[in-house]
């Protein structure tokens, strides 16, 4: 397994880079690696580099980078819009939509969403965490946590806004098939409502948009991080790097 980790100065050939003290834990402590080896950083700008490990102590350390070893990756121009749920799941929404290719993540808080606050620069850490996990060169950004109808005053007019409406679970009108070949290309976003569902005045302002695009999930109520991933992964298999 090649380790991988994300730094802040721009990559280029033949740079030395600083450990911050926590990176080098990670790499001494955690890993168990040793200076001379070898592992893989980005910054989410300039691709994936091969780097030696040159320092390593209790306070930092340093890196050498050598060679590009994958190009710069972006995803699509496709955000997820969230109401924040249980802490734990919130993690998980935000893990799964880098992996899942998410540009931009943009928590609301809605009428009844659960959750008034997040940790912004936690959620921002996990983003980083997943994709040092699964390969990518990119990290989206974790926005503030703001109003519904703050985003949605002020919503581009250039982007869908993909709304996943549980009020149509089960319409046979709805029916998946038909849901997937509608999909409206990127800029896009996709938007999730809290566990209880968005109450009829959001429901009704969303649909007041223009570049709203109401879809249904399949036949039944999904969690709302089930419902994240279910519909970042249909929209990556029909418009977005997927295909």
């Amino acid at each position: 397994m090649v380790v991988r980790l994300f730094v802040n100065p721009p990559l280029h050939e033949g740079q030395s880079v600083a450990l911050t003290r926590e990176q080098a834990h990670y790499l001494g402590n955690v890993m168990r690696m040793s200076p001379g080896e070898k592992l893989e950083i980005f910054d989410g700008q300039s691709g994936g580099w091969t780097a030696r490990i040159d320092e390593l102590g209790k306070r930092g350390g340093t890196l050498h980078t050598y060679a590009l070893a994958r190009p710069q990756r972006d995803p699509p121009d496709l955000w997820l819009v969230f109401a924040p749920i249980k802490k734990a799941r919130t993690d998980f929404i935000v893990e799964k939509a880098t992996e899942l290719g998410a540009a931009r993540i943009l928590p609301v808080a809605t009428r009844f969403t659960n959750s008034d606050r997040i940790r912004q620069d936690r959620l921002q850490a996990h983003a980083v965490e997943a994709a040092e996990q699964c390969g990518g060169t990119f990290v989206p950004s974790v926005e503030a946590l703001q109003p519904l109808d703050r985003l949605l005053s002020s919503w581009p007019q250039d982007r869908a806004l993909i709304f996943a409406d549980e009020g149509l679970s089960g319409d046979p009108d709805w029916a998946a098939d038909g849901t997937a070949s509608t999909l409206p290309p990127a800029p896009a976003a996709i938007l999730i409502g809290p566990e209880g569902g968005f109450s009829d005045d959001e429901r009704a302002r969303i649909r007041t948009l223009p570049q709203a695009a109401p879809i249904a999930l399949g036949p039944r109520i999904l969690r709302a991080d089930t419902a994240a991933v279910a519909a970042l992964t249909l929209w990556q298999a029909k418009r977005g790097d997927w295909t």
